[in-house]
């Protein structure tokens, strides 16, 4: 290979990387020039029928939190399906009649596998269905907000996830990349006409499009939300985004979990991002803008390792060329000032700013999650819950 061509790979590899440093701030620029407005509600006074599936593996304990704040609902036309997998529900007790508990026989182990058996013995044909997980709180107004998307034609909707703990460093670690995330894979994204990307809970489908769209697919281990979206955004819909619609989310509080949770999720890319490929180079045949940008989003690495590819870059470019270098650090600015936006967008308080300190101690401790994707999906199905608060005491600490 000629020196032409190694340069030409060397340069290739830093665009690669790099552009994720300026895309943030380019999408936060281009979302309040050109970002449509807010939706608002329309006047539809009926309730639609939802399903509220709440799904649990080996752990019980947050389960009565989660159904009190769901009981607080300002609706009324609901059930909640609660999929208890590998679980003693013998202490499961619930006085209302729209409580309905499932107790598999064999351990499902799966995600998708808990929704379809829910799905399976539903009591009526409902028109929409949730997905909660047994960690989350919900709004009082969480499927009012929901349904004003759907009012509006849309047919996939993901709200907002908000951290219920912020009491360790890693919690408001955890919090603020969320929040990054939920702003620019949420709110930027389908502002700009593309798709919201899932979070895995808070999101709601028409029972239809659900169906559709899994029920011949065999989903195993963790990403079965990147699997979803993938089948959503191809079949030509767009998956819009309400921050309105808001979901309470135990954040990871302890070193030891966040490595086991990040080694699945990285797993969960790698195993996924091809969907990018696909999805961008459909957007680019059919003309369509929304699978095009949505593509672009998903090839996109998990945060720490395009940054830490991106300090290699930096940091070889200081022996090799100086203007390169200088490039680097513009991008770093670039992707600093973004990161910072989203913050300020979310509103934080003060414990969230204090945390960003710890930055280099959480980047370590996903890399020790990098160590452990291949065993990811064998370490654990589920992330050990520890806060069963109920949705008051929540908002008094937030």
């Amino acid at each position: 290979m000629n020196h032409t061509a190694i340069n030409s790979i060397w340069y290739a590899l830093q665009v690669l990387i790099g552009y994720n440093l300026v895309l943030p701030l380019a999408l936060y620029i281009l979302y309040r020039l050109l970002g449509k407005k807010k939706l608002t509600a329309q006047n539809n006074k009926s309730e639609a029928d939802y399903a509220i599936i709440v799904t649990a593996y080996e752990q019980t304990n947050t389960l009565k939190a989660v159904v009190d704040s769901i009981l607080k609902l300002n609706y009324s036309n609901y059930i909640v399906y609660i999929v208890a997998d590998k679980c003693d529900v013998s202490n499961l007790k619930f006085d209302d009649a729209r409580i309905i508990i499932l107790r598999p026989e064999q351990t499902l182990g799966g995600n998708t596998k808990s929704h379809f058996y829910a799905i399976n013995r539903f009591v009526r044909a409902h028109e929409r269905l949730t997905i909660i997980d047994s960690d989350n709180l919900v709004d009082a107004d969480y499927l009012n907000e929901l349904n004003i998307p759907f009012d509006h034609g849309y047919i996939a909707v993901q709200g907002l996830r908000k951290a219920k703990n912020l009491e360790t460093t890693v919690a408001c670690l955890d919090a603020a990349r969320d929040m990054y995330y939920h702003f620019y894979d949420g709110e930027a994204l389908f502002g700009l006409g593309s798709s919201a990307t899932l979070a895995g809970s808070g999101m709601a489908f028409t029972t239809t499009l659900y169906k559709d769209c899994l029920e011949k697919l065999e989903v195993t281990g963790a990403g079965f939300d990147k699997v979803l979206q993938k089948e959503i955004v191809n079949r030509g819909h767009r998956i819009a985004f309400t921050p309105d619609a808001i979901v309470y989310d135990e954040k990871t509080s302890g070193t030891d979990q966040l490595v086991k949770q990040r080694a699945r999720w990285i797993n969960t890319w790698f195993r996924y991002f091809k969907f990018g490929f696909i999805m961008a180079g459909n957007g680019i045949i059919k003309l369509d803008w929304n699978r095009l940008l949505f593509g672009i989003i998903l090839l996109r690495p998990p945060l720490f390792i395009f940054l830490l590819l991106s300090v290699v870059f930096m940091i070889a470019n200081l022996f090799i060329s100086l203007t390169a270098a200088l490039v680097w650090a513009g991008a770093f600015a670039c992707f600093v000032i973004g990161f910072v936006l989203a913050l300020v967008h979310a509103k934080p308080g003060k414990a969230v700013y204090q945390s960003l300190i710890g930055i280099p101690m959480f980047i370590f401790y996903q890399v020790l999650s990098l160590m452990k994707i291949r065993k990811a999906n064998s370490i654990s199905v589920a992330t050990t819950h520890y806060h069963g608060q109920g949705i008051d005491e929540i908002k008094k600490e937030l």
